[in-house]
C-alpha cells in the first residue's frame, strides 16, 4: 500500500469513526460511555465527597475535562491514529520479511468469552503496571509523566490528565503482549470501559470501604498516596503504581498507605514552576526540565 494512501485512509477512517460516534450513539459509542462514566463520578463526588472542603468544580477541573477528550479523541484525530497505522504497517512488513505473518501465539478467542476477557485484562494491566514504573524510573519519561502528577486537587477527571507521549509509550509496550494473545476489538472495548470506570474511581473525591477487595482493586485511598508530594526517602521513585489492580503493588512490595491521606499535599518537587496551561504542559519534556534533581521524584517526608 502507498505510504500516503495509508495516512489518508487513517485520517479519513478515524474522522468518520469519530463523527459516527457522536452522531449515531449506540452501546459501542465510547464517546458517550466516557461522558456517562464521568457524569456518574461527578455526581458521586458531589453527593458524598471525601474531602468536603474541596469545591464541586475543583482546581483545574476544566483543564482536566478538556484533557479527557483530547487524549482519547483529538490526539488520535490529529496524529496518533495515522502514525500508529504507519508504524504497525511497517512493523508487520518487517516481520513478514523474516517469515512471521501472524504474531498470535495463543488462540484465546476459542476460549469462553469470560476466560479471554479475564486473560486480556490481566495481561494488559500487568504490562501497564510495569510501564507505569518505567515512567517514574526513567528520567526522560518522568518529565512527561509530571503532567499527570501536576494535579493539586484530586478528582475523577484527573485520571485523564496526562501527556500525549504516555499514550505512545503505553501503546508501544502493550502492542506485542496483546498481539500474542490475539485479543479482539470487542474484548478490548469491554476491558477498556471497565478500566476507565476504575481509573475514574481511583482518582475521585470519594471514599468506599472495599474490605478485602482493596488488595485486588485500586481505590482512592490507595491512589492518593501515589500522588503524594512527600514520601519516605526509600520510596522516592513512587508507590502504588497499580492502574486498575492493586494486587501487583502488594505482590512486589510497592504498596504504601501509612494513614488516611485525605488531606496530604499532592504534586512533586518544583511543581510550583511547572506549566499551568495546556499548551505548555503538552510540550513539556521536549522544551526542558523543571526539577532541580531528576533522580528524585518526591520530597522526602520528615
Amino acid at each position: 500500500m502507498d505510504f500516503w494512501q495509508l495516512i489518508r485512509e487513517a485520517y479519513t477512517g478515524y474522522a468518520n469513526y469519530l463523527w459516527q460516534e457522536i452522531t449515531q450513539p449506540g452501546w459501542h459509542s465510547y464517546f458517550y460511555w466516557l461522558i456517562g462514566v464521568s457524569a456518574f463520578f461527578l455526581i458521586l463526588e458531589w453527593v458524598r465527597p471525601w474531602r468536603k472542603n474541596q469545591s464541586r468544580f475543583r482546581k483545574d477541573f476544566w483543564l482536566d475535562f478538556f484533557y479527557m477528550f483530547f487524549n482519547f479523541f483529538l490526539f488520535s484525530l490529529i496524529v496518533f491514529n495515522a502514525a500508529s497505522n504507519v508504524v504497525v504497517h511497517f512493523f508487520n512488513n518487517l516481520l513478514a520479511s523474516i517469515g512471521v505473518t501472524n504474531l498470535v501465539a495463543f488462540e484465546v478467542m476459542s476460549w469462553p468469552t469470560w476466560a479471554h476477557l479475564l486473560l486480556g485484562f490481566f495481561v494488559r494491566d500487568f504490562v501497564q503496571w510495569w510501564t507505569h514504573r518505567l515512567l517514574h524510573r526513567v528520567p526522560f519519561l518522568w518529565e512527561f509523566h509530571k503532567v499527570h502528577h501536576s494535579v493539586k486537587e484530586m478528582g475523577f477527571a484527573a485520571h485523564l490528565r496526562f501527556h500525549w507521549m504516555e499514550t505512545v509509550v503505553y501503546r508501544t509496550i502493550e502492542y506485542i503482549p496483546l498481539a500474542l494473545i490475539g485479543i479482539g476489538l470487542r474484548d478490548f472495548f469491554i476491558i477498556h470501559i471497565f478500566t476507565l470506570a476504575v481509573g475514574h474511581f481511583n482518582h475521585s473525591n470519594f471514599k468506599l470501604n472495599l474490605g478485602p477487595l482493596k488488595y485486588i482493586f485500586n481505590n482512592p485511598q490507595m491512589h492518593i498516596w501515589h500522588h503524594a508530594k512527600a514520601l519516605p526517602r526509600e520510596r522516592s521513585y513512587g508507590v502504588n503504581f497499580g492502574l486498575t489492580l492493586s494486587v501487583w503493588d502488594y505482590l512486589f512490595k510497592t504498596d504504601y498507605i501509612p494513614e488516611s491521606g485525605r488531606d496530604i499535599e499532592l504534586g512533586f518537587p518544583g511543581d510550583e514552576d511547572f506549566p499551568q496551561d495546556f499548551t505548555h504542559q503538552i510540550t513539556h519534556g521536549f522544551t526542558g526540565r523543571t526539577s532541580p534533581d531528576s533522580s528524585s521524584r518526591h520530597r522526602s517526608s520528615p
